[in-house]
């Protein structure tokens, strides 16, 4: 593992989260925005907008592949490989867009740790890093826009508000964090960590895609469509949880050889395309 890397990872591990500049390079993101905005106001879902709070398209990748020569940035795989060892995988790829005059959303923990979703880890867990959540700043996150907002350290509770626990999930909370950052950069926080999106006070949307890592021993399939997991855990008792759609063959096909590992657990079958 390099210097840089190390570094980054004692910074996951001790404050939750750390922050890569410049993933995206300075003269190609601004067409990586506009193709991953472009893209997404086609394919929105206006049901899960509502619930959300944000634009959001899942299995973005189906859609647009602009971002995908950047996902196996050598730094960061360093930080999963030394979270989780090798055969780190992408479990969800989708757009976070904060439209113009969105408000605060309420403070949660990303999936397996949501307690709401059929598929999730019974509070109280254990203190252990088993599922990652990146932001890439498409656009600058100011605090204009409404950045990110995280309670640095909460990635070590056992617990969070989406649970019962006597915290206000749409009220600040004394120690949060506003998290800024220059467009090309990505946040990257163990998915324990309570965050939110903060209010978005300018005309412009600010435009980010959540990529999460999870290491291959961690069971996705509650996530997968017609699997049986999801049949036995969602739809036969009618519980939410979130739909991955697989990833279509031929977009698998044109990948590069080094982004191929992320997805290849996560592909339709051949001849189904």
């Amino acid at each position: 593992m390099s210097m840089q890397s190390n570094e980054h990872l004692e910074q996951v591990r001790r404050d939750g989260f750390t922050i890569f500049e410049g993933v995206i390079p300075s003269d190609e993101v601004e067409d990586v925005r506009a193709s991953v905005f472009e893209t997404a106001s086609r394919f929105f879902n206006p049901q899960i907008r509502a619930e959300l709070g944000v634009t959001n398209v899942r299995a973005f990748i189906n859609h647009n592949q602009s971002f995908v020569p950047y996902v196996a940035d050598q730094c960061m795989m360093g930080v999963l490989n030394g979270l989780f060892g090798p055969h780190v995988r992408i479990s969800f790829s989708s757009t976070q867009i904060n439209d113009p005059g969105n408000p605060r959303t309420v403070w949660h923990a990303d999936w397996p740790f949501n307690q709401n979703n059929a598929g999730h880890i019974p509070a109280p867990y254990p203190d252990f890093c088993i599922h990652v959540t990146t932001l890439w700043m498409l656009s600058p996150f100011t605090k204009e826009n409404g950045g990110t907002l995280i309670v640095p350290g909460s990635h070590r509770t056992n617990i969070n508000p989406t649970a019962d626990m006597g915290v206000d999930p749409v009220a600040p909370y004394p120690s949060e964090v506003l998290v800024t950052g220059k467009a090309g950069s990505v946040i990257m926080f163990d998915s324990r960590m309570w965050h939110a999106a903060n209010h978005n006070g300018t005309n412009e949307p600010r435009v980010s895609l959540a990529l999460r890592y999870a290491p291959w021993w961690l069971n996705l399939d509650v996530l997968r469509p017609d699997s049986d997991d999801r049949k036995r855990m969602v739809d036969e008792p009618g519980a939410k949880e979130s739909s991955v759609p697989l990833v279509k063959r031929d977009v698998f096909d044109s990948l590069p050889t080094d982004v191929k590992p992320l997805w290849r657990h996560w592909v339709e079958p051949a001849g189904d395309c």
